[in-house]
């Protein structure tokens, strides 16, 4: 009649840290000479936003404020509560503090108010009734109410960076919790493939973790990285559709194009059409090669493969098909490049390893007074103000150094685009070496 085996709590929450010192990450914050720490440790904390992406530890930080605190704690979450709800609180919490005893409000996801929600806080922030502690991952410069935010004192949460992950899952795996629920050993291989399809969140580690292990625990007690692999890989669904015919016609034209065979390239385009195909499916495959397949090397291709797409829109069948046909003689005969489709690969794929670097200090606007005391947009040099319009800075994030990634061939225009690119390469490294101090030759 009754659950013998009750939901377990995920992992994360099962590991969630006791104290200061087993949090992860967030050295700034925490270390014993930072600010924050010091304010805490005395007890002079006030009303706090925490700010932050998921999974660095917002939850867990507000939650040591309060071990930290005699006042009552109450969590609220602004996603399943309301003003009413607020209502109820401050109510207690006036009593409460009648009788000598603060509260200690924490409002999760507190973004998710709108102002008007928000303003049921202020007066009770300010006159003391409650004491508030907001988390949120969106800039509380844009989505709280001056007022509440100008009470509050704004702290900075980072992502946890790959150390980071691998501190709180090697922790993980020798914990108590973890053997008694798994009783599998994880290689360090294993541990480095969960750590780095976590984009920085910590609380996805534990997840990541916890799904393979919970897959595989029972078939090996000891688990390495191909089979972690073979786990992470399963949430990739391949795309696919019935038709084989479709996809051999299509891959006819594409390649029929890429070799500059025009008579081939109207057979199969025409194929395609007679066969009942739909016109806009072709025009926005034409679309694709153009960047795909003469970028760089002839810019106007893609106007004129949307030029074609548009024709067709407009006229419909038949007489938008010879918009199409155009577009295939042109693209066909244009000359070839794929350095735009390498070096998007390229970049898509180091965004995908390196994970959510945060954006340079420099590189972001500034429009409020939080924003600047942050240090947003400081030293960013504005183009048309430099010396020839040449900016010295470097506009990757810190520890990507600057790799190159779009590399122009010499095929049609690319070769004046690749002169350009080594002349204004030349002029920046001449640049730096006159603001080191050098004499720049």
């Amino acid at each position: 009649m009754f659950d013998q085996n009750p939901p377990r709590a995920p992992l994360a929450d099962a590991l969630r840290p006791e104290t200061l010192e087993e949090v992860v990450g967030q050295d700034h914050l925490l270390a014993a000479d930072a600010p924050f720490r010091r304010a805490l440790e005395a007890g002079a904390l006030g009303s706090v936003i925490l700010w932050g992406p998921p999974g660095s530890g917002k939850t867990t930080l507000a939650l040591l404020i309060a071990e930290k605190t005699s006042e009552h704690f109450v969590r609220f979450s602004a996603v399943t509560g309301g003003v009413p709800l607020v209502r109820q609180i401050v109510e207690e919490a006036g009593r409460r503090l009648s009788s000598g005893t603060g509260t200690l409000l924490f409002v999760d996801e507190i973004h998710r108010f709108n102002r008007a929600q928000q303003d049921a806080f202020l007066p009770h922030v300010e006159g003391g009734t409650i004491r508030l502690v907001g988390a949120t991952t969106e800039n509380p410069s844009f989505e709280i109410n001056a007022p509440l935010l100008s009470r509050c004192a704004v702290y900075v949460l980072k992502a946890l960076g790959q150390a980071d992950l691998r501190r709180l899952l090697d922790r993980a795996v020798e914990s108590r919790e973890f053997v008694r629920r798994y009783g599998a050993s994880v290689e360090a291989g294993a541990l480095d493939l969960v750590a780095s399809a976590s984009d920085g969140d910590g609380r996805r580690a534990l997840n990541i973790l916890e799904t393979v292990c919970g897959t595989l625990s029972g078939e090996a007690s000891r688990i390495d990285a191909d089979a972690t692999s073979s786990i992470l890989s399963r949430a990739l669904l391949r795309y696919d559709k019935s038709g084989e015919e479709h996809y051999n016609l299509i891959s006819a034209l594409h390649k029929s194009l890429r070799s500059g065979d025009v008579d081939a390239s109207l057979y199969w385009l025409a194929r395609m059409i007679v066969s009942g195909e739909d016109p806009l499916y072709v025009a926005r495959r034409l679309v694709r090669f153009a960047s795909e397949d003469v970028g760089m090397a002839d810019p106007s291709a893609l106007t004129v493969a949307m030029r074609a797409a548009d024709s067709y829109h407009f006229l419909g069948s038949p007489e938008g098909e010879l918009a199409l046909a155009e577009a295939v003689c042109y693209l066909a005969t244009a000359p070839k490049s794929n350095s735009v489709y390498v070096a998007w690969g390229r970049a898509s794929s180091a965004a995908r390893e390196e994970g959510s670097l945060p954006v340079p200090l420099h590189l972001r606007n500034a429009p409020t007074r939080l924003m600047r005391e942050l240090g947003y947009s400081e030293g960013y040099q504005y183009a048309h103000d430099m010396p020839d319009r040449m900016v010295t800075s470097v506009n990757f994030p810190a520890g990507l150094g600057e790799p190159v990634y779009f590399e122009p061939g010499e095929s049609g225009r690319e070769a004046a685009v690749a002169a350009r690119l080594v002349e204004w390469k030349t002029a920046r490294e001449r640049a730096r070496k006159k603001e080191d101090g050098s004499d720049g030759r």
